[in-house]
C-alpha cells in the first residue's frame, strides 16, 4: 500500500442521454463568445457536428468548424486548427469525436493561451498556463481523452508519436452523451472497448496504483466485463452503450494518476510505424503483457480473473492469475479482434527498433515487472502469431 499519493480532477463531468442539448448553456457559463468546433471528417459526415452546432445556432452563439484531422492526429493539424481559432477570434474549443479529435481540440485550447509551438510541451508538466476553456464531447467509449491530461500527437515525417501531459491540458467540461455512441460499428466498438479495458487493467496492476485509482479500475473492469460483448453485438442496446461510455470515463479517471504499462508503451511505436489502430494494438498486446506481468502482481491478476467470471475456487493464486489471461483472450476473440501484429506487417527485423522506442515510454518504469529489451521483443513475438513463435523457437 502506498503511503502518499495525489489525486486531482479539475474537469467537470455532465453524463447522461441528451446532455448535449444543454451545450449552449455550458458555453455561456464558461464565457465563450465564439466557438471552434473540432471534429474529424467522420463525425462531420455522420451529422454529429450538426447535433452540436444546432443548439449554438438556436442560442445565437457564433462558431466555426475545423475538421482537418487524421486518425492519428498530426502536429500539423493542431497548428492549422490553432491558426483558424486565432483568425476567427475563438475563445472556447469544443472537441467532438474519438481520441484523435479530442486530443487535437485539447492541444489547440492549450496553445491559445501558451507561447511557442506544441512541440515545446512534449513531456509531462511543462505547460506554464491554463488552457482556454475546452468542452470535450466523446463519441467513442475507449480513449478517455475527455478526462485525461494527455494529448497524443503524430509527427508523420518522423513516424513517431509525441505526448503532451499536463493538468492544464484537461478539458474544462466533459459532456458525455451515450446516445452519440449508438451508431458506432461493431469493430470500432470492440477496439475502443478493449482500449478502455487496457487503461483500467494496466492502471490496476502497475506500481503507481493507489486506493482511489484502484477502486475506479475495479468498477470500470466490472462494467466492461458485463457490457462490452453486448455493445458489440447489440449496437442498439442503449444500456450497454451507456455502461461502456461510463466505464471508459472511469478508466480514464484511474490511469490519469497512475500511468499504464507495457501494452501502451509498445502500442505507441507500433501504431506510429505500422498504422495499427490504437485500440486494436492494445487488444493484441494485452494478454501477452498480462502473461509477462503475472509474477509482479499475482493477487491482483487472480482478482481480475474473478471480475471476468472465471471460477477460481480450489485453484492456487498463480493458477487463478493465469485464468485472467485466458479470460481476456476469450473476450478479445468474442468481440472479433483476431488479428496479430504480423497481420500489420511487423517482422522480426523490426523488433529492435520497436523495443528501443517502447523502452523510452514513461509507462515502463511503473510496469509491475521491470522489462529488458529482449522481454519487450518476446512480448511482440508472442503477439505476432503462432507461426512466428514456432520459427523463433526452432
Amino acid at each position: 500500500m502506498v503511503n502518499q499519493f495525489r489525486y486531482e480532477i479539475p474537469t467537470a463531468i455532465e453524463f447522461g442521454n441528451g446532455v448535449i442539448n444543454d451545450l449552449a448553456e455550458h458555453v455561456r457559463k464558461l464565457g465563450g463568445t465564439k466557438v471552434l468546433i473540432v471534429g474529424d471528417p467522420g463525425v462531420v459526415n455522420a451529422g454529429v457536428v450538426d447535433k452540436l452546432s444546432k443548439p449554438l445556432e438556436d442560442s445565437k452563439i457564433p462558431y466555426v468548424t475545423f475538421s482537418e484531422i487524421e486518425p492519428d492526429p498530426a502536429i500539423k493539424s493542431v497548428e492549422k486548427g490553432l491558426n483558424l481559432a486565432k483568425e476567427e477570434n475563438c475563445d472556447l474549443v469544443i472537441g467532438v469525436g474519438g481520441g484523435s479529435s479530442l486530443d487535437t481540440a485539447k492541444a489547440i485550447g492549450l496553445m491559445l493561451t501558451n507561447p511557442g509551438n506544441i512541440r515545446d510541451y512534449v513531456g509531462i508538466n511543462l505547460v506554464p498556463n491554463q488552457a482556454a476553456p475546452v468542452i470535450a464531447v466523446p463519441t467513442t467509449a475507449g480513449t478517455g481523452s475527455e478526462l485525461t491530461i494527455w494529448s497524443v500527437l503524430s509527427d508523420k515525417e518522423a513516424k513517431t508519436k509525441l505526448s503532451v501531459g499536463s493538468i492544464y491540458n484537461m478539458p474544462t467540461l466533459a459532456l458525455c452523451d451515450p446516445q452519440l455512441t449508438s451508431t458506432l460499428p461493431p469493430h470500432i466498438t470492440a477496439a475502443t472497448g478493449m482500449d478502455a479495458l487496457t487503461h483500467a487493467l494496466e492502471s490496476y496492476v502497475n506500481k503507481s496504483t493507489q486506493p482511489i485509482s484502484e477502486g475506479l479500475s475495479i468498477q470500470s473492469m466490472k462494467m466492461i466485463a458485463q457490457n462490452l460483448r453486448l455493445a458489440v453485438v447489440q449496437g442498439e442496446n442503449s444500456d450497454a452503450r451507456y455502461q461502456m461510455l461510463l466505464a471508459s470515463l472511469i478508466a480514464a479517471m484511474a490511469f490519469n494518476s497512475t500511468r499504464l504499462g507495457l501494452a501502451h508503451a509498445l502500442a505507441i511505436p507500433l501504431g506510429a510505424h505500422f498504422n495499427i489502430p490504437h485500440g486494436v494494438v492494445n487488444a493484441i498486446l494485452l494478454p501477452e503483457v498480462m502473461q509477462f506481468n503475472i509474477i509482479g502482481n499475482v493477487d491482483k491478476f487472480a482478482e481480475i480473473a474473478e471480475i471476468f467470471g472465471e471460477n477460481t475456487k480450489g485453484f492456487t493464486k498463480r493458477e487463478a492469475a493465469e485464468k485472467a489471461v485466458s479470460a481476456i483472450r476469450q473476450l478479445k476473440k468474442d468481440v472479433g479482434i483476431t488479428q496479430t501484429l504480423s497481420d500489420y506487417g511487423l517482422e522480426e527485423k523490426h523488433l529492435d527498433m520497436i523495443a528501443e522506442e517502447a523502452m523510452l515510454s514513461g509507462n515502463v518504469p511503473v510496469n509491475p515487472v521491470k522489462p529488458t529489451l529482449e522481454d519487450l521483443k518476446n512480448i511482440c513475438r508472442s503477439a505476432m502469431g503462432s507461426e512466428v513463435r514456432e520459427t523463433v523457437t526452432n
